[in-house]
């Protein structure tokens, strides 16, 4: 029994799977009426997939299934394979990037399964569909059913449903299926005796093939394993599986139809496994067949053979068809399904005897469009297009829907349009105007179309923009109908005659016209950026731009004019960028000024000028002249001889006139590239300074000089020949290490009377085609610190007022400068004016690695004697513990290994994989155990990467490693990298060393212990398991826990510090290293610092056997970030003098300054206390810094909100007089000396950091909801705060992996006079003080105690601490989060102007310079500074006196412009790399340069302006507050991002995760198409993180416990 209906491929396979299965497990909903019993008399039940398929033995079972994860369940294939699991997976091969299929994850599991058919279409998923469930249950066995994504999943026909499986599957059939016993395993010599009797019994293929020919003869539709269809004398045959064959099929019985002596024919495959090479050569026409190509979809054209093609080569050569010509063609390649044009060009080629014009591998899209010489077929004439729900359309329908791009191509049998690709008709669905519906509006044949729409339509204006465009530019008609249902039974005619007209609105084609001149705008301004050199500016541009900014009109660049750049020739004049060529203009120029001066002075002699102009001339005259004469001074007297000219005219005045610019001093500049270093003896640099000419040279070097091998191969060193000279000044600068060092260098050398040479550091990528601005970074930051690129400048002329001419602006020197200066004496000089700089500082690189290498060995030597020495009657055996860790956790517990063998009498020596001595050296070792932990995607940490690169350089037999012993334990997160393809990434150090070890034939102890932060307790878990056995393989006893030393808690310590005292005086006078110890780094926390090193040098220091390069990060305590203009240039001198020269303004309204080195430490907080600002309690276990809304819509309130917030911070911050003991007192306290009291926080603190906000509607700027603690300002009628909206509970931090950690929205929990805040806190704080975890860390914080204690239980303690109960909150209401950009109106005539600063990084760039704009702005600033809880800057209560002088200086420094993108403005990052010791990948130097990347998008959208909040941080832990943007990305590895969607725009919701580890093109591919579809099809008002989940890619987040859930 059969029935009809109009279904898509996956529906009509899901009937199948639902009448045959008891369980379906799917990837989405299917919305499935059926509800008649299966053959199983039940009811099916479907699940949505989770994780694993939990299939069950003896349970009828199905899947639906993606096919990008059908690799990772290939384990669990072949599992079911061997288990004879008789279930059914079904595959739509869906290319998200392509209309066309990719069968290449199917390909990836063809041996793991040991039946896959393919469908070829919509009739056939639903026929062998039933046949792969009926060979599941007959012959026991898993079955893979695949089709066509998109071709055949969502395309829509009317088909024949099977609704009697009688014949097919017999009541004994279901019996033996449920009742089937798998056989237990059977010996080797038994199984061979059953083999050929198993081979006869289970012959796979031909039991399939019964069982189709069963299906034909209860359908009447053919089925067959492989279907021949062609002339039987076939010379040219095309073997093809899927919708390819289909399309194959038709034009091979086209060609026949016409001819039928065409020797053309193909072969499609339903039954891809089990293969039969006979039944494939039994079909072909052997003795004819002179040619066989085999088409497969893909999205990769790298393999280099594909599956299929395999398997059909393979038969024909086994049976000789060696006269056959073979080849594979894909398609799918371009992004475009295969066409009936192309496959007809195909045999075209191959009939005619032109194969071997094909590729033995040839791309089908690289075919030309060929159709019949009696025209393209019919079922090819496209005419009418559907964009809106098919379901509407029931019954037995004679209609087809084939899906592409989001509409429906329909064909009726009643009806086949005239035009040919293009359609005439439209049918549209007004109350779902999508992309599709665009696409088909525009597919329409121009002027000729008719757009159909249906559903009622009140207002054509109310239709998207992008809909009313596409509209107007295909002229088509408009008309609706009431109902399209009978559409196929009426046809399209009987549609039109019922159809009402409409008319186009003439504003429509102003749209048009809109966008093809935003379009040529655009188009010119691509024409602009391409008419460049490669497409970027010159690589030295920074520099141009420093040179433009110092000199402006006085910049006269004599060389390289009209080249692209300095590395690129002017090929007209080629030697126009030489030095010569330049040298020789400003040469022939001095010549003339000095001609000109003579004159000048004739006029004077010969009084031929007026009283005036010859007072001015006299006074221009002398300035020239004099050498004490500054150029300011002389082109001040230049202004007023022509001032005095004008206004006094005469004949001989005119000669001056005509040549002023002769009267100005120019600063002449050669720019130069590194190619000037090659010969110097013979090139024009030599003659510029031989010549003692007032000529200035800035030359840029591009060249990475941070490894040995590129310092050993570098050009000759130009400053030092320049030196060697006595008469030239040099310098030697980055604008990457320090900008204002390259300002200094350039006015020096413009002011220098003589040659001058500045040597530019600007290191590009090798290889790279573009600016890579973070490896320039990281480069020049290595090549300082290691003294391959100095910072110096040399002065002459200091020598000649008694002054040192050397100035060393770095740390470290070449070898070679360093001979120069010893020889002129310059060196001792330089230590004595710099007694910090020690010899080790600055001498040359190679004596400093050695140096230090001799006192490492020496140390090492020392320290083992002393091990040795200490362990007295140790005779245990030997053991060596080696650790690899870059986070600690590695480390701790090599160290516990270490301690419970020393305490069992073993000879123990313990240290970092790098600092053991050599490879080599292991295989002299006894016993080794390695502890490693896992980095980035599988690498190896830092303190481990050297030896294991010796190691892995050995080869079996190089050392003899026969007498070591060895164990590995490694440690890692399995669920890190979930995707299948990542999985190699788990634990991979740890793996590679141990199987590298064995293979150089050193003896495993145990199997290696694996580690995993998914278990139980964490790593703990498995090294409790692997432990004991590692004891036992010793032949030592078991040591247990209770011999380990305790570990000191954060309690204890903090306790055992005497109120955040500890040993930090003792620490900061030792100057032995730039760190400081561990527990006293902890307790710095809450006197505001951080220790931190450099990252991004890191590596090279290690190399050279020096330190980290450690520095501190010092933040400021300012409520509200608000800043007095004093205030402001103190933090602005810090920053230069302490600092890296930098101002960081934080995501918590705090400055920030980084770079402090240790012994800076003391003098810099003592100089942010001395401007009356604090850093106590900016970081540590206590209530933080406490953000306001720095701009209040009612002017009035910022400053009670501003005021609560001094009141709350003072109340509850930490009494301790520790803080100023240790800063600011004149003599510091060690010790136990002094005893404190805290009052609020007890000696033990808090269990976890702890913030407070305060926000004011209608801005929530503060994010308050991402808080422990927030007020919400409520104000009456008279603009007076009358109390506060309470939220608790929020905050943002978590860990990868670990799902027990979770961002948490904040709770409103009632409403509190204001009279009562500062008590409230009180409460709040104390509360989470006596019931947070304090066991547990990464349990502790705030949002952790709620959900344990519950909710109403922290509200009623903190009701009882307050001493009253919480009133119901008071109506508000925010809008958004963002800043209040521009010119705001504050009381008292006063003004406010919020700036747009980048990532809150105040520092002066080449093009951009608001470090020196604000310290000019702050010397007469008459109000305050606030720092916006976007890191931004409000230069606030401007008087309206200073309200234009305040605007021209923001103009001059370009820091009024706001003409940004609303995504940048929006955008936020927290500081990362290179000095954040958590973060996993870069934030701050890499969100502007992917939001440029979005920014395009964003532009062709049309929302350009429209504000979407988007954040970045480096590491999970939260500090831009991600969880709560619409856009998110939290770094997970260098490069690697988890992408987070559907973030409240208000701030008031967390987003979700929406795709994990994205690499930047994988980024841009997944979010852009978002964009795109959020502008067309976005609601009224509905912001992007609303969009995102209304449009189903995240699901929306309700509180934190349900983040994790996808």
């Amino acid at each position: 029994m059969t029935h009809r209906q109009f279904l898509s491929g996956e529906e009509a396979c899901f009937k199948a799977a639902n009448a045959l299965s008891e369980e379906i497990y799917t990837y989405k909903s299917f919305n499935d009426s059926v509800t008649t019993e299966n053959v199983w008399k039940t009811r099916t039940v479907q699940s949505i997939i989770k994780q694993d398929l939990p299939f069950r033995h003896n349970i009828a079972s199905s899947a639906f299934i993606q096919a990008s994860s059908l690799i990772g369940a290939i384990p669990q294939l072949y599992k079911l394979t061997q288990d004879k699991t008789g279930v059914v997976i079904h595959v739509a091969a869906e290319n998200p990037k392509s209309a066309a299929a990719d069968f290449s994850h199917i390909m990836s599991a063809r041996e793991a399964v040991p039946v896959i058919l393919c469908s070829s279409t919509v009739q056939e998923t639903h026929d062998l569909a039933i046949i792969a469930h009926t060979i599941a249950i007959k012959k026991h066995t898993p079955v893979l059913h695949f089709f066509d994504g998109k071709r055949i999943s969502e395309e829509h026909v009317t088909i024949d449903l099977v609704q009697d499986f009688s014949q097919l599957l017999s009541q004994e059939d279901l019996d033996e299926f449920k009742q089937y016993q798998v056989e237990q395993h059977i010996g080797a010599y038994v199984q061979y005796k059953q083999q050929a009797e198993i081979k006869q019994e289970n012959n796979l293929f031909k039991s399939i093939a019964e069982i189709m020919s069963s299906f034909s003869t209860l359908t009447g539709r053919n089925i067959l394993p492989l279907e021949y269809t062609g002339h039987s004398q076939a010379e040219n045959v095309v073997i093809a599986m899927g919708a390819g064959a289909s399309i194959v099929k038709k034009v091979v019985n086209d060609i026949l139809a016409s001819n039928k002596d065409s020797k053309i024919g193909v072969l499609k495959v339903s039954l891809y496994r089990p293969w039969s090479n006979l039944d494939l050569l039994n079909l072909l026409p052997r003795a004819s067949l002179k040619r066989v190509t085999i088409l497969e979809p893909s999205s990769v054209f790298t393999h280099l053979w594909n599956p299929l093609f395999l398997d059909v080569t393979a038969a024909l050569q086994l049976a000789e068809f060696d006269h056959v010509d073979i080849s594979s063609g894909r398609y799918g390649v371009e992004a475009e399904d295969l066409k009936y044009g192309q496959v007809f060009s195909l045999f075209d080629s191959l009939s005619s005897g032109s194969s071997h014009g094909l590729d033995v591998n040839y791309n089908v899209a690289d075919l030309n469009l060929l159709y019949p010489t009696q025209g393209i077929p019919d079922a090819l004439k496209e005419g009418l297009y559907f964009a809106g729900d098919l379901s509407i359309f029931t019954g037995d329908l004679k209609l087809q829907a084939i899906p592409d791009r989001g509409f429906y191509h329909v064909r009726l049998n009643s009806f086949i349009s005239e035009k040919i690709y293009k359609g005439k008709y439209a049918i549209v669905d007004t109350l779902n105007i999508s992309e599709g519906a665009i696409h088909a509006v525009s597919a329409l044949a121009p002027a000729e179309g008719t757009i159909i729409f249906y559903n009622a339509l009140n207002d054509l204006e109310s239709l998207p923009e992008a809909f009313k465009r596409a509209v107007a530019t295909s002229g088509a008609k408009l008309v609706s109908v009431e109902s399209i249902k009978e559409l196929p039974i009426e046809g399209i005619q009987g549609l039109l005659a019922k159809a009402k007209s409409l008319s186009v609105p003439a504003t429509w084609s102003q749209l048009v016209g809109q966008q093809q001149q935003q379009q040529q705008q655009d188009t010119s301004k691509v024409s602009q950026v391409l008419s460049k050199s490669d497409s970027t500016l010159p690589i030295e541009t920074p520099y141009l731009k420093m040179l433009d900014q110092v000199f402006q009109e006085r910049l006269q660049v004599a060389n390289a004019i009209h080249s692209a750049s300095v590395w690129s020739r002017d090929e007209q004049n080629p030697s126009a960028s030489a030095p010569e060529y330049g040298y020789g203009k400003i040469l022939n120029q001095i010549q003339e000024r000095t001609r000109f001066i003579d004159e000048v002075e004739n006029l004077i002699k010969k009084n031929l000028v007026s009283q005036d102009v010859y007072k001015a001339l006299s006074q221009w005259v002398l300035a020239v002249k004099s050498s004490k004469s500054d150029i300011k001074s002389i082109n001040k007297a230049a202004e007023t001889v022509l001032s005095a000219i004008l206004e006094s005219p005469t004949p001989a005045a005119d000669y001056v006139l005509k040549n002023k610019d002769l009267l100005f001093n120019k600063s002449n500049w050669l720019i130069g590239s590194d190619s000037w270093a090659y010969d110097l003896g013979q090139s024009g640099i030599h003659h510029v300074i031989s010549q003692g000419e007032n000529v200035n040279m800035l030359i840029v070097d591009t060249l990475p000089y941070s490894s040995e091998l590129e310092r050993e191969q570098r050009k000759k060193d130009i400053g030092l020949y320049a030196m060697n000279f006595g008469n030239a000044y040099v310098a030697s600068v980055a604008v990457y290490s320090s900008y204002t060092g390259v300002l200094h260098a350039l006015m020096e050398a413009d002011a220098y009377q003589g040659p001058s040479i500045v040597l530019a550091y600007l290191p590009q990528e090798p290889g790279s085609k573009t600016v890579n601005p973070l490896f320039t970074m990281k480069e020049t930051k290595v090549s300082v610190d290691n003294g391959a690129w100095p910072l110096y400048r040399w002065n002459p002329a200091l020598d000649a007022e008694g002054k040192e001419a050397f100035s060393l602006d770095s740390q470290r020197i070449k070898k070679d400068l360093e001979k120069f200066l010893e020889r002129e004496n310059h060196f001792s000089q330089i230590v004595a004016q710099h007694p910090d700089i020690s010899q080790v500082l600055v001498s040359s690189l190679e004596k400093d690695v050695t140096k230090r290498h001799q006192e490492l060995k020496r140390k090492a030597r020392e320290d083992f004697a002393k091990l040795l020495s200490g362990m007295g009657a140790a005779n245990g055996p030997p053991l060596t513990v080696l650790f690899g860790s870059d986070n600690g956790n590695a480390e701790g517990v090599a160290k516990k290994i270490a301690n419970r063998a020393k305490s069992r009498g073993l000879q123990v020596k313990f240290m970092a994989m790098d600092d053991y001595e050599s490879a080599e050296e292991l295989a002299n070792e006894t016993n080794v155990v390695f502890v490693i932990s896992t980095a980035g995607q599988g690498e190896l940490p830092s303190n481990a990467r050297e030896l294991w690169k010796a190691l892995n350089s050995l080869n079996a037999g190089d050392v003899n490693f026969a007498e070591l012993n060895y164990a590995v334990f490694a440690m890692g997160d399995s669920h890190y990298w979930p995707r299948p393809e990542d999985a190699g990434f788990y634990n991979r150090p740890g793996k590679i060393i141990d199987a590298k070890l064995e293979n150089l034939g050193a003896n495993r102890l145990i199997s290696i212990g694996l580690g995993d932060d998914q278990d139980a307790d964490g790593f703990e878990t498995a090294l409790g398991v692997w432990q004991p056995e590692f004891w036992k393989s010793l032949g030592v006893k078991d040591v247990g826990a209770e011999d380990d030393e305790p570990k000191l808690t954060d309690d204890q310590m903090k306790i055992n510090s005497n109120f955040l005292r500890g040993t930090i005086a003792e620490d900061l006078l030792d100057e032995s290293t730039g760190a400081i110890g561990e527990i006293n780094g902890k307790l710095l926390k809450f006197h505001g610092s951080y220790g931190q090193d450099d990252r991004d040098i890191r590596e090279e220091r290690k190399k050279m056997g020096l330190e980290k390069a450690f520095s501190f990060m010092i933040r400021v305590r300012m409520p509200g970030g608000v800043a007095t203009p004093a205030q402001w240039l103190m933090m602005d001198e810090l920053a230069e003098t302490h600092a890296n020269g930098a101002i960081k303004m934080t995501t918590r309204q705090a400055f920030q300054l980084h770079g402090i080195l240790k012994k800076d430490l003391r003098n810099t907080i003592r100089g942010i206390n001395h401007a009356l600002l604090s850093t106590l309690a900016a970081c540590g276990d206590v209530n933080r810094n406490i953000m306001i809304t720095p701009v209040t819509e009612i002017p009035e309130v910022h400053p009670q909100v501003q005021d609560f917030g001094m009141k709350l911070m003072e109340h509850l911050a930490p009494k301790t007089t520790a803080y100023h003991e240790i800063w600011l007192a004149d003599k510091q306290v060690a010790g136990n000396a002094v005893q404190d009291f805290e009052p609020i926080y007890g000696p033990t603190y808090l269990p976890r950091k702890f913030k407070i906000v305060i926000a004011v509607p209608p801005n929530n700027d503060v994010d308050i909801f991402a808080h422990d603690l927030g007020y919400i300002a409520i104000v009456d009628a008279n603009k007076k705060v009358i109390g506060y909206n309470v939220t608790i509970g929020g905050g943002m931090g978590m860990t990868h992996g670990n799902k027990k950690t979770y961002p948490r929205p904040a709770n409103l929990v009632g409403y509190v006079p204001a009279e009562l805040a500062v008590a409230c806190g009180e409460a709040v704080m104390t509360t989470q003080r006596d019931f947070g975890d304090r066991t547990n860390r990464k349990h502790a914080r705030f949002k952790y105690t709620i959900d344990t204690h519950g909710l109403d239980f922290i509200v009623n303690e903190i009701e009882t601490r307050m001493g009253t109960k919480f009133q119901p909150a008071a109506e508000y209401h925010f809008t958004d989060n963002a800043d209040r950009y521009g010119w705001t109106k504050g009381i008292d005539d006063k003004w406010h102007f919020c700036m747009f600063i980048e990532n809150g990084k105040i520092k002066d760039w080449p093009d951009f310079q608001p470090k020196t704009g604000l310290r000019e702005l702050a010397k007469w600033h008459k109000g305050e500074f606030r720092l916006s809880p976007n890191q931004h800057l409000v230069i606030a209560d401007v008087p309206e006196a200073d309200l234009e002088k305040t605007k021209a200086l923001l103009a001059k420094y370009k820091m009024d412009n706001l003409s940004f993108t609303g995504l940048r403005l929006n955008a936020m990052a927290c500081v990362a790399l290179p000095t954040c010791g958590l973060a996993m990948a870069e934030s701050e130097r890499y969100l502007p340069t992917l939001v440029g990347h979005l920014e395009g998008a964003i532009e062709s959208a049309g929302l350009k302006d429209d504000a979407i909040t988007i954040r970045m941080t480096g590491c999970p832990n939260g500090c831009a507050r991600p969880y709560v943007a619409e856009i998110a990305f939290v770094g997970k590895a260098p490069g690697t991002y988890n992408v987070y969607l559907g973030g409240g725009h208000k701030g008031e919701r967390l987003n979700k995760l929406y795709k994990e580890s994205l690499k930047e093109e994988e980024i841009l591919s997944e979010i852009n198409p978002i964009i795109k579809r959020y502008a067309l099809e976005r609601q009224a008002g509905e912001p992007f993180g609303d969009f995102v989940i209304r449009a189903g890619y995240v699901k929306k987040t309700i509180t934190g416990t349900d983040f994790h859930e996808l």
